[in-house]
């Protein structure tokens, strides 16, 4: 299993930050969630056209990918942007990175009056597009969704290669009471990548905490994943970005680095 973090994690640092951070720190990739006040990415320069190119080139040579686009793309949402999503499937070809994270529901607790049957529509219009691009959407265990039993109906419904699963650790688990054996139990076969972070509950509601600090069955999950022959991303998703008061980036990551590596030997 390789290591990344997420931009959501480092929201005010520029790219020439956030590239050095992952190369001096050991990452193999960093996961894209915004750059400065731009979460889509569009007027970011590194990522123009004409110029996303060299950016990717420039990264290989660092020996670094992008791991994962966490995009935008809410499928729940009435008003959806089309040409946004065609943007971002072209990013991602365009960066050779194989994912795109998209999002049943609202980030955070499971929302109420998701239309299940417009995500499922949203996905199989999006899963040829994809497809043709080289790229697979990921649709995340978040909201309604980390409910696994219901995402892997709506995985199996769509039945596309071109949709699979982004696996967040903390979301099952947390609001509804998921042991690691029963999401992967459930979703397994369709992991492709996975958010990482750990936290305790305080006054009934999660409060985030640096790797191994919380109390989330982080390294069953892992041993889950080993045995299954996962060889993708984990990937930090440290929400910097919505919590101020969290870690800053530099700390956290470092220590991210270092207590990864000493679960996966655990395991």
């Amino acid at each position: 299993m390789k290591l990344s973090f997420s931009t959501v994690g480092c929201p005010s640092w520029t790219w020439t930050e956030i590239v050095t951070c992952a190369a001096d720190l050991g990452f193999a990739g960093i996961e894209l969630r915004g750059m400065g006040d731009d979460l889509s990415l569009r007027s970011v320069p590194v990522f123009q056209p004409g110029r996303v190119e060299g950016t990717a080139k420039a990264l290989q040579d660092k020996g670094l990918s992008i791991s994962c686009l966490a995009s935008n793309l809410y499928l729940f949402a009435q008003a959806f942007d089309m040409e946004d999503a065609r943007h971002t499937i072209d990013l991602a070809r365009s960066l050779h990175c194989p994912y795109i994270r998209v999002l049943g529901d609202a980030w955070g607790p499971p929302g109420s009056g998701i239309d299940g049957d417009l995500v499922k529509r949203r996905l199989t219009e999006l899963a040829p597009l994809a497809l043709d691009a080289g790229v697979t959407l990921l649709a995340e265990t978040n909201g309604v969704w980390a409910e696994t039993a219901k995402l892997k109906r709506l995985i199996e419904d769509v039945d596309s290669p071109a949709v699979r699963v982004l696996w967040d650790l903390h979301h099952p688990y947390r609001y509804f009471g998921e042991a690691p054996e029963t999401v992967y139990r459930n979703l397994g076969p369709y992991i492709k990548h996975v958010h990482i972070k750990d936290s305790v509950m305080k006054n009934g509601k999660p409060l985030y905490k640096m790797l191994t600090y919380g109390d989330l069955p982080l390294a069953e999950s892992l041993a889950l994943l080993k045995e299954g022959g996962f060889d993708g991303y984990l990937s930090m998703e440290w929400v910097k970005r919505w919590n101020d008061e969290l870690e800053e980036p530099g700390v956290a990551f470092a220590h991210f680095v270092y207590s990864a590596e000493h679960l996966l030997r655990r395991i």
